[in-house]
């Protein structure tokens, strides 16, 4: 937290457009989609699981909901991708909480059939909303509401759900309780492989979501348009301060990672940075991350 608040300083005094409150909204805007993804993320790290799978499964669904919105309408394009995206988080869910498959696995080799899904889907093609310009679509990407970006409102009021079942439910307890000691919890009553399931159809779920409002945002989609998201949202939830080994990490300190990258990312394109220094700068942060909390874990800075 000290080494970003020096960030935030140096970078408004050579920026001073930085701290602005229009710059502020636009940032938060733009890490929502990456937020509403990590949110579901998070379910599945706490677990002591991880789902690597959602870049290529935002890029399929983003598909699916621009191409539908031109078959039936844009309500039932949402519906349809919500249910894909459920679908899709069941499938490692299953993979992983009843059949016992390793994860990380399970989610790569996903990552690679949803890629193929893609291609063969579209043929390869990028596709557009075809009245982009008139349908109501196109607020949850667009709109504001009392002057607050619509993807605004959405990240924040999710997060404020998810918050809720994770520190307040049963289902919430159990997360936290399989990632803690999965053994244990098993002989204490908990459900683990409904558990790790429902996990993976909630972080499905948040991806879909965040399709609707990459589609909206964007008004069409690439074959590639969830490309590297995986890694953006991990050193998100990594530096919030979610442990990969599980048990420990809320919604909230979710939210806070992913706004501080984006608040790097943007302080480092206004700074004059070309683009890929952002891609090595996450590189640097899960590194840094990982290490602190395996340090805290052991009690010692090395092995």
């Amino acid at each position: 937290m000290l080494a970003f608040a020096v960030f935030l300083l140096v970078t408004s005094l050579y920026a001073p457009t930085f701290l602005s409150p229009g710059n502020i909204l636009d940032v938060i805007r733009q890490v929502s989609i990456t937020g509403l993804i990590a949110i579901g993320v998070t379910f599945v790290v706490i677990t002591g699981r991880l789902d690597l799978s959602v870049g290529s499964m935002l890029t399929l669904l983003t598909v699916i909901m621009v191409d539908q919105h031109n078959q039936v309408g844009p309500a039932m394009a949402m519906a349809i991708t919500l249910l894909v995206g459920a679908l899709i988080g069941a499938v490692n869910g299953f993979l992983v909480g009843y059949m016992k498959l390793n994860a990380l696995i399970v989610t790569l080799a996903m990552l690679s059939f949803l890629q193929g899904v893609t291609l063969f889907y579209s043929g390869g093609s990028n596709v557009n909303v075809a009245d982009a310009q008139t349908t109501w679509f196109r607020f949850f990407g667009r709109g504001e509401l009392l002057g607050i970006p619509a993807p605004v409102w959405i990240f924040v009021g999710t997060a404020f759900i998810a918050s809720f079942f994770l520190l307040k439910t049963n289902f919430g307890r159990g997360i936290y309780a399989v990632g803690g000691n999965e053994t244990t919890s098993r002989f204490s009553g908990v459900q683990t492989q409904k558990v790790v399931f429902s996990a993976y159809v909630l972080s499905g779920l948040a991806t879909a979501l965040a399709a609707i409002i990459m589609g909206s945002r964007v008004m069409g989609a690439q074959n590639t348009i969830g490309q590297g998201y995986e890694l953006t949202v991990l050193a998100g939830i990594i530096l919030g301060g979610t442990s990969l080994m599980g048990g420990s990490g809320t919604i909230w300190r979710t939210v806070l990672g992913i706004s501080m990258l984006g608040f790097v990312q943007n302080g480092l394109l206004l700074l004059g940075y070309p683009y890929y220094v952002q891609w090595l700068v996450t590189w640097m942060v899960i590194i840094l991350a990982v290490w602190v909390d395996l340090a805290a874990k052991r009690g010692k800075v090395f092995a």
